[in-house]
């Protein structure tokens, strides 16, 4: 076999092989991904589903996406909401198709983000089809669909050897441009297998009355689960008959998945979801996002549903000046101390972004007021010489005095604008210490538009709000008016992340029904468990 080089292309076997424009277009244009996003749990995404959107400059969403999978893409990554609700479509699904094909030809790496599965009733063959036709390079990447994740979140198998050996997928939401539903549900009546219906709360009554008239016992178990994954997820069982009324009852509507079979008896006793400890409790966060960490998650996972309200806002500051001078002098100092986490993520990102060896730190002790603070520490591989038994700036002068004379010692105070002060005075005063403040950070209340969680919080309130600074509880007090809850909503219960907290409470005319004297994430979801529990 014979090639040889030519202008414009190769020839293989004296057949000339060009390269059109067009095809050298296309070899430059970015893959649009197809993905699905799962039903609702962000714990439900795939690992490669996270890994494209991590990737992605344009995020193309639908309604039913977790914010917390869409925080997944990049910082100036384009998201384009092009969500559907029954009876309402933001943009039409033809749009939405050459939408895809404008922003690959624009070079920018696409992924289409859809809710369940991109090719179970998610309308993704149809994009997969016009973006093959128009030539732009795309691949999929499958999710874990609604019926699966709502019978696995409810307790019912959809199949079972003794009951029932198959499943079924059906929707009660035809091309509306159909006079009438074209399903045989009087046929799938007649049938054994689990039935799983998808966006057919709209014709409930019918389906159930001609499933029954195709053969279908009346007394069949049947479920209705609403946002099923999600923290407000609920569902109603009963008979297939009396299933409408039911749904009625509850108001339970869309989104929904329906499941019919012999298999839903399973749900009386292994149905976990709605035993979870904290199960129908709405807990309001005040921590900023950045600083949560892994309390909305521990929160979630024992049934909590989590309203971010992030009352302050934490930025770092450049302070280049005052940071080289701290930097020309860190052989000088004998104790770091680090008043919150925050100044501790900063201080060793901007150090290490200087330095390429922590050794240029010197032989400094290190102290940290709190777990959370000394977690971030030790992710550095460094020990925390001290930790105060109650994590206050109090506690933590006095773990550092009693831990060996503080006279002339320098000591740099790790901090932001508005911490730290009562550590630095009373090392200064009562150690005798020299010491220095590097604030790295400012704290200032969060602008209300930047709030993502506070209409649905003015709407149904909360059953506890977290404060985890004295600074948040300051951010509320001066605003509390643009946080009460309309009526017949919850009225939240204060909670308190450490002692200084519980003091500006106090000072603001609130009590703390739950207190932590050493808050911790984990601290935390305990006393929430105890407290909803009535252990406390």
């Amino acid at each position: 076999m014979e090639f040889s080089l030519e202008e414009g292309g190769f020839s293989r076997r004296n057949e000339t092989m060009t390269i059109s424009s067009e095809e050298k277009t296309a070899k430059k244009m970015p893959t649009v991904w197809l993905v699905g996003a799962g039903p609702g749990d962000p714990g439900l995404l795939t690992r490669r589903g996270a890994a494209k959107i991590e990737q992605a400059e344009v995020l193309v969403y639908d309604k039913l996406v977790h914010p917390g999978i869409l925080s997944l893409a990049p910082a100036g990554c384009e998201k384009i909401y092009v969500g559907k609700e029954p009876g309402r479509h933001s943009l039409p699904q033809e749009e939405i198709c050459q939408l895809l094909v404008r922003k690959a030809r624009e070079g920018k790496r696409t992924v289409r983000l859809k809710g369940g599965d991109p090719l179970v009733y998610g309308r993704g063959a149809e994009e997969a089809k016009l973006l093959a036709g128009e030539g732009v390079p795309f691949g999929i990447v499958p999710g874990v669909t609604a019926a699966v994740a709502a019978a696995a979140y409810s307790g019912v198998p959809l199949t079972e050897r003794n009951t029932s050996s198959s499943v079924v997928f059906l929707t009660g939401h035809e091309d509306p441009k159909k006079e009438e539903m074209v399903i045989d549900w009087e046929f799938w009546g007649s049938t054994a297998a689990t039935l799983c219906i998808y966006m057919g709360m709209g014709h409930l009554a019918e389906i159930c009355r001609r499933l029954m008239a195709g053969g279908r016992s009346p007394e069949t178990p049947a479920t209705v689960i609403q946002s099923a994954t999600w923290s407000q997820q609920r569902s109603v069982r009963g008979s297939l008959q009396h299933l409408p009324d039911l749904v009625s009852a509850e108001k339970i509507g869309p989104p929904a998945m329906i499941l019919i079979g012999e298999t839903v008896r399973w749900a009386e006793e292994i149905d976990w979801f709605p035993h979870r400890p904290l199960a129908g409790a709405r807990v309001a966060i005040t921590r900023n996002r950045e600083g949560q960490g892994r309390l909305k998650p521990l929160l979630e996972e024992q049934g909590a549903e989590v309203l971010e309200l992030p009352l302050i806002k934490v930025s770092p500051l450049p302070n280049e000046k005052v940071w080289q001078e701290v930097v020309e002098t860190f052989g000088t100092y004998d104790w770091l101390v680090f008043s919150s986490r925050v100044g501790a993520e900063i201080f060793f990102r901007r150090f290490l972004e200087q330095f390429s060896d922590l050794r240029a730190l010197g032989a400094v002790r290190i102290a940290a007021v709190g777990e959370g603070t000394a977690e971030v520490i030790r992710g550095y591989h460094l020990t925390v010489d001290v930790i105060p038994p109650v994590f206050t700036g109090d506690a933590m002068v006095e773990a550092m005095m009693a831990e060996n004379d503080l006279d002339s010692y320098g000591i740099l105070v790790v901090t932001g604008t508005l911490g730290g002060k009562v550590i630095e005075e009373r090392l200064r005063e009562e150690g005798r210490a020299i010491v220095d403040r590097l604030e790295l950070y400012e704290t200032r209340p969060t602008d209300l538009s930047e709030i993502p969680d506070l209409q649905e919080y003015r709407e149904g309130g909360a059953d506890y709000m977290v404060f985890t600074s004295s600074s948040a509880v300051e951010s509320f007090a001066q605003r509390a008016k643009d946080f009460l809850p309309g009526e017949g909503a919850r009225t939240p219960q204060p909670v308190s992340f450490g002692p200084r907290t519980s003091e500006t409470l106090e000072a603001k005319g609130l009590t703390a029904q739950i207190a932590l004297a050493n808050p911790s994430n984990e601290g935390l979801v305990e006393a929430l468990v105890n407290h909803c529990q009535g252990k406390v």
